[in-house]
């Protein structure tokens, strides 16, 4: 059976330059950082150049790189961490509604701790609007965080024009902005100071490189509160041990992606629009999902109406697609996304959303394959759907939810028993 990897935004595969650097650090230079003998001073020198790696890559001082064990880390470091340590200049931070959860659970968290929060709705294309950012501004709003690109529907935002309003509407004497670019790392290039924010987060796994590392750019100067106790790991901002062979890896996957990341996203790009032109073509009923200028190069999702995203996802996987599913069949209940949610699409739609998140590793012949079997899937499942035979015998649609098949048993709009 053919392997198409089309989940990249959850994690992309190690580029082989990156683990040849890493594997000295697990087998000979396994020295502790902190320790000051021969071996912990390899292990403390690869540290610093693997930070300088990071910083260059989105054009910071190294100074201003925090390693983290991931962007969930990264992203509760800013959030959590700038708003204990600017609480007396202000109560109110505002965020985007269609956040990764590790902003948005966050800000829950801290809005039980006596915080208010006021989420940015978005347009139908999952764009925030400037002038709904400013209007939210309050005197006592000391933190903005907007996602520089979503990692479900692929828009990208004006980071640097909102950075920028909202700094000059001087509603209060500091307010702290960050981003999370997670889904954006690896996939273009980044420049905090072109952009003009605070923070940053950053994730390896994206970039083709490993797993459970991470960073944090934050400005100098920007005061946080550490949000684990112990040691003075980290400039004393993120305490623990160092994982030195993934720091090393992630280090190596930036200076990389400094040199490739053009040319990379140019090659994703062709295959990611072949995708969205050719998929409509053989397939009715079938939306994009996000803007389709200003996204990024690995990104297409797709709703596909009368079938449902979870029985999409299987029947892909035993082709041997690899993809995500925008939605949860559990319980008996369809559930959307919170993004598609935010966008104000229809249930009935969103329910049959598809995620493919192409990368460098990716071909045309992967392409190819997914253009010839997917339109084959979908209409097995239609033909399995009781809302679509109900659709080509009246023309009519039924309202969303699940449907009582014609034997009387339950059944999820994806034809599966429940």
């Amino acid at each position: 059976m053919k392997r198409i990897y089309l989940d990249n935004q959850s994690n992309a595969r190690l580029d082989e330059r990156v683990f040849d650097v890493m594997k000295p650090f697990f087998l000979e230079y396994y020295g502790n950082p902190q320790s000051i003998y021969s071996l912990g001073c390899v292990s403390k020198d690869a540290l610093e150049i693997a930070r300088k790696q990071v910083a260059d890559y989105v054009h910071a001082d190294a100074g201003e790189i925090i390693f983290t064990s991931c962007g969930t880390e990264s992203n509760n470091l800013a959030i959590k961490g700038v708003a204990e340590a600017l609480k007396p200049k202000g109560e109110h931070i505002v965020v985007s509604a269609i956040e990764h959860f590790s902003v948005l659970n966050a800000v829950k968290k801290l809005q039980r701790d006596g915080f208010e929060i006021t989420y940015i709705p978005v347009d139908e294309k999952g764009n925030v609007s400037e002038a709904k950012l400013l209007k939210a501004l309050r005197k006592d709003t000391f933190l903005v965080s907007i996602q520089y690109s979503n990692s479900e529907v692929g828009t990208i935002q004006d980071i640097k024009k909102l950075a920028s309003e909202v700094k000059n509407r001087k509603v209060n004497d500091f307010i702290v902005f960050h981003t999370d670019a997670v889904s954006a790392g690896g996939m273009m290039p980044i420049d905090v100071k072109e952009l003009g924010v605070d923070a940053l987060t950053l994730s390896s796994s994206v970039m083709y490189g490993p797993k459970g590392i991470a960073a944090l750019y934050l400005k100098k100067g920007l005061r946080i509160v550490p949000q684990m106790d112990g040691g003075v790991q980290e400039h004393s901002k993120r305490a623990g041990t160092e994982n030195i062979p993934a720091i090393v890896g992630f280090g190596k996957a930036c200076e990389i992606a400094k040199e490739e990341t053009i040319a990379n996203s140019r090659k994703i790009e062709k295959l990611r629009n072949k995708l969205i032109e050719e998929l409509p073509k053989r397939i009715e009923h079938i939306y994009l999902n996000g803007a389709l200028e200003n996204r990024l190069s690995g990104n297409v999702n797709f709703s596909i109406e009368f079938v449902e995203g979870e029985a999409l996802f299987l029947l892909l996987d035993a082709k041997g697609i690899m993809a995500a599913s925008g939605s949860a069949c559990a319980n008996k209940n369809l559930k959307m996304s919170h993004v598609l949610d935010a966008m104000k699409v229809d249930v009935a739609v969103g329910q049959g959303s598809i995620l493919f998140t192409l990368s460098k590793y990716n071909t045309e012949e992967d392409i190819g394959y997914v253009l010839e079997e997917f339109p084959k899937i979908v209409k097995r499942l239609r033909d399995m759907s009781p809302l679509y035979s109900y659709f080509i015998q009246t023309g009519k649609r039924k309202p969303a939810g699940t449907q009582t098949d014609f034997d009387g048993r339950d059944h999820c709009h994806c034809g599966i028993e429940v």
